[in-house]
C-alpha cells in the first residue's frame, strides 16, 4: 500500500489564513521540548496564537538534564521578544521517569531499547507526550492543540501528525470541548536552520541527544 503524503506545512498555511480572515486569535497549547526547538514555534506561531507552553517531558535523562533544558526554556522567554509580546505562560508538567518507561514499554520489548531515532519505540514517546497536552487543552478548553517535535529532523512529522489527528477525533463526554490538531512540520520554510540561529543569537544549550537515556545510548555508540 503506498503511503499518503501530506503537505503538513499547506494545512498549517490554510489554517492560519482562516485564523487571519476571522480577525481573532485562538488559543494554542503547545506542548514544548525545549527552548532552542520551540524558540522559532513561537516566533512564528505568536501572530496568530494566544500560547501557552506546556513542557511535559517524562524520557528526558537524567534528571538533571531536565532541570537543564527547563531552565533554559524559561531563561529564554523571560527575554524573547515573541514570548514576551505575545504574553506566553509555561506550565511544567509533572516529571517521574517511571510514566516514561511504562509508555515505551521497553522493559516488555527490550529490542526498542536500541531502536535508531523515529522507530516504534519514538512513536510511543510521541504519542505519550503529545495525549497528555491533549488533555490539558480539552480540560482547559483551548481551541488547538501542537507540539514543537516536528521542527528536529530526527522527528518523524509524519506520526506527529496521524497522533494528534486521531487524538482530536476522540470524543469524550467529559470534555465540554474538544481541541483541534494544529497540523505542522516546523522544520519546512527552514524553521530548523531558524532555531539555530536563534540558539546562537541568545547563547542558548543545544543538547546533543533527544533526551531518553536511550537516545542518549545511541549517541554514546
Amino acid at each position: 500500500m503506498l503511503r499518503e503524503i501530506v503537505n503538513y506545512q499547506k494545512e498549517l498555511d490554510k489554517t492560519i489564513a482562516e485564523i487571519l480572515s476571522s480577525g481573532e486569535k485562538r488559543t494554542l497549547l503547545l506542548h514544548a521540548c525545549c527552548g532552542p526547538c520551540s524558540s522559532y514555534v513561537l516566533e512564528y506561531l505568536v501572530k496568530y496564537f494566544e500560547i501557552t507552553v506546556l513542557y511535559y517531558n517524562p524520557n528526558i535523562y537524567p534528571p538533571e538534564e531536565y532541570q537543564r533544558r527547563l531552565f533554559e526554556l524559561k531563561d529564554l522567554y523571560a527575554k524573547f521578544p515573541p514570548a514576551l509580546e505575545g504574553n506566553v505562560k509555561v506550565i511544567e508538567d509533572s516529571y517521574n521517569q517511571e510514566d516514561f518507561y511504562k509508555a515505551v514499554g521497553t522493559r516488555e520489548q527490550p529490542e526498542l531499547a536500541v531502536e535508531p531515532e523515529k522507530g516504534e519505540r519514538c512513536r510511543r514517546c510521541y504519542e505519550f507526550r503529545i495525549r497528555r497536552a491533549f488533555n490539558y487543552a480539552a480540560q482547559n478548553k483551548f481551541d488547538y492543540f501542537c507540539t514543537t517535535l516536528s521542527i528536529s529532523p530526527f522527528k518523524d512529522s509524519d506520526k506527529i501528525n496521524k497522533i494528534g489527528k486521531e487524538l482530536s477525533q476522540l470524543q469524550n463526554a467529559s470534555y465540554s470541548k474538544t481541541p483541534i490538531w494544529l497540523y505542522s512540520d516546523f522544520k519546512k520554510k527552514n524553521g530548523f536552520k531558524r532555531s539555530l540561529e536563534i540558539s546562537k543569537e541568545y547563547d542558548l544549550y543545544r543538547q546533543d541527544y533527544c533526551g531518553c537515556i536511550y537516545s542518549q545510548n545511541n549517541m554514546i555508540r
